[in-house]
C-alpha cells in the first residue's frame, strides 16, 4: 500500500511501517481505539480527497459533484437505516466539531447546558471549563454517586430542576455501565430541555443490541465513527425525528425544522467542504456494521470485557462500579501503590497500550491520576475471545503487581507476543 510513498517520502514511509509493527505486536486496549477493515482504508485513501464539495447533495457551491452527491446520499441512507432515524448528517470532521454543531444549532451563547463532569467520566465537549462548551455556555455538571460510582438519576434531576438547562447531554467516555436514556428523557421533559445523546463510545454496541438505543428518547444523537463502530475517524449527527418536541418552544420564529438547524450549523455555521474520502469510508463501515457478523462482533466485545473485569477482580484489583456492562473498564490503582501514569508506562513496556485516567473523586491530577482505562474493541477485532482475555487479565495483574520484577516483565512480553502471533493483524500488508 506504500509503493508510491516509498518513492516520494521514505521517512514517512518508515514511520508508518514502524507504527504498523507496533500495532501488530502489541495489545491495543485503549477503549476508543479500533482497527478498520482494509476496505475502509482503501476508501479513505482514495482520489475522493481531491474534490471540494461545500454544501449538500443537489445544493453544492462547486460544480463536478454528481458522483460525490451519490456517495454522500448513500452514506446518509445507510446511517438512517442502521440507527432507525429520520435524518443523518455525515459531514462532521470528528466528534468534538459535531457536538459543537449541535450546540450551535440549538443554543445561544450563555445558555445553560448540563453534562457529565469530565473528571467523573464525561467528555471535554460536555461542559468542561477550558473547552468551548464551558467558555461560551453556562455549563453545569452532574457526576456519579460517591459510593457506588453509578449515575444517580434523581440527583441529576435535582440539578436540572435547579439550573433549568436548555440542553442536557447524556453519554460518557469512562463510564462502564449501561446508560438509562429513558430516565434522561423524563428529566429533559420535566425541565423542557433538548436531549443530546453522545453515543461515540457505544454506537457499535447499540447496533449489536447489547446496549439500549437512545433513538426513542433523544432529540439529537451524535456518534463518532471510529470507536466500536470500527470505521474511519469521523462523526455523524443523527436526528431521530425531524420535528423536535421542543422546537416550537425554543425556535418559535424559525422556519427550519431540527434537521435543517443541524445541517445549517455544519455549513455555513462551522465547516466548509466535507472530507469526501472520509464520507466514503464511513459508508463502507456502515455497510459492514449492518451485517450479522458485526452484531456478533459487538456482542463479543462485551463478553470479552466482562471476562477481563472478572479476572482482574479475582486478582485483587479495584474496578470502578466493580465491573462493566460495555466495552471498557476503569481500574482504581490507589491500593496498588502505583499511579495511572506509572501503570500506563509500565504496561507499554511489555506491549500493552492503555491510557491513564481519572477515577471518580480522584485526589490526583489528570496528568498523573489514580486510574487506567482499558477496553476490548480492538482486541475483539483481531479475534480475541474470552479465553484470551483471561490470559490478558493475568498478564496485566502480574505486571502491575510486580513492577520491578524483570523476570515477570520478560514473561509478560513473551505472552503478549504469543497472543499477537495467534491473531495476526493486517497480514495482507507488507
Amino acid at each position: 500500500m506504500l509503493n508510491y510513498l516509498s518513492q516520494t517520502d521514505s521517512e514517512i514511509e518508515a514511520w508508518i511501517k514502524h507504527e504498523l509493527e507496533r500495532q501488530r505486536h502489541g495489545l491495543e486496549m485503549i477503549p476508543s481505539e479500533n482497527f478498520t477493515s482494509l476496505a475502509v482504508m482503501e476508501a479513505l485513501g482514495s482520489i475522493l480527497t481531491n474534490k471540494y464539495s461545500e454544501g449538500y447533495p443537489g445544493k453544492r457551491y462547486y460544480g463536478g459533484n454528481e458522483f460525490i452527491d451519490e456517495i454522500e446520499n448513500l452514506t446518509r441512507e445507510r446511517a438512517k437505516k442502521l440507527f432507525g432515524v429520520e435524518h443523518a448528517n455525515v459531514q462532521p470532521y470528528s466528534g468534538s466539531p459535531a457536538n459543537q454543531a449541535v450546540y450551535f444549532a440549538l443554543l445561544n451563547p450563555g445558555d445553560t447546558v448540563l453534562g457529565m463532569e469530565l473528571a467523573q467520566g464525561g467528555h471535554l465537549t460536555h461542559g468542561y471549563k477550558l473547552n468551548f462548551s464551558g467558555k461560551y455556555y453556562k455549563a453545569v455538571s452532574y457526576g456519579v454517586d460517591s459510593k457506588t460510582h453509578l449515575l444517580n438519576y434523581e440527583a441529576i434531576r435535582e440539578i436540572a430542576l435547579k439550573e433549568k438547562p436548555k440542553l442536557i447531554i447524556c453519554g460518557a467516555t469512562a463510564y462502564p455501565r449501561t446508560i438509562d436514556f429513558a430516565a434522561f428523557r423524563k428529566i429533559a421533559d420535566e425541565v423542557k430541555a433538548y436531549l443530546l445523546a453522545d453515543i461515540s463510545h457505544i454506537s457499535g454496541l447499540i447496533i449489536a443490541g447489547v446496549h439500549p438505543s437512545p433513538v426513542p428518547y433523544a432529540d439529537v444523537v451524535m456518534t463518532t465513527t471510529h470507536k466500536t463502530l470500527r470505521g474511519p475517524r469521523g462523526a455523524m449527527i443523527l436526528v431521530p425525528k425531524v420535528i423536535d418536541r421542543w422546537h416550537e418552544i425554543y425556535h418559535p420564529t424559525s422556519k427550519r425544522n431540527l434537521a435543517e438547524l443541524i445541517d445549517a450549523a455544519i455549513i455555513p455555521g462551522l465547516q466548509g467542504g466535507p472530507h469526501n474520502h472520509q464520507t466514503a469510508a464511513i459508508a463502507v463501515a456502515l455497510k459492514e456494521a449492518a451485517t450479522v457478523e458485526f452484531k456478533t462482533y459487538g456482542q463479543q466485545i462485551v463478553k470479552n470485557a466482562k471476562t477481563l473485569a472478572e479476572t482482574l477482580v479475582k486478582k485483587g484489583f479495584t474496578l470502578i462500579t466493580s465491573g462493566t456492562d460495555n466495552h471498557l473498564i476503569l481500574i482504581d490503582l490507589t491500593t496498588q501503590n502505583i499511579t495511572g501514569q506509572q501503570a500506563q508506562v509500565l504496561l507499554d513496556s511489555v506491549g500493552i497500550t492503555v491510557n491513564k485516567n481519572l477515577v471518580p473523586y480522584d485526589t490526583r491530577t489528570p496528568l498523573d491520576p489514580s486510574g487506567i482505562r482499558l477496553g476490548t474493541p480492538a482486541l475483539t477485532s483481531r479475534g480475541f475471545r474470552e479465553e484470551d482475555m483471561l490470559i490478558v487479565g493475568e498478564i496485566i495483574a502480574a505486571v502491575l503487581s510486580n513492577p520491578q520484577n524483570e523476570t515477570i516483565l520478560a514473561q509478560a512480553r513473551q505472552k503478549v507476543k504469543e497472543l499477537t502471533d495467534k491473531y495476526p493483524l493486517y497480514p495482507e500488508l507488507n
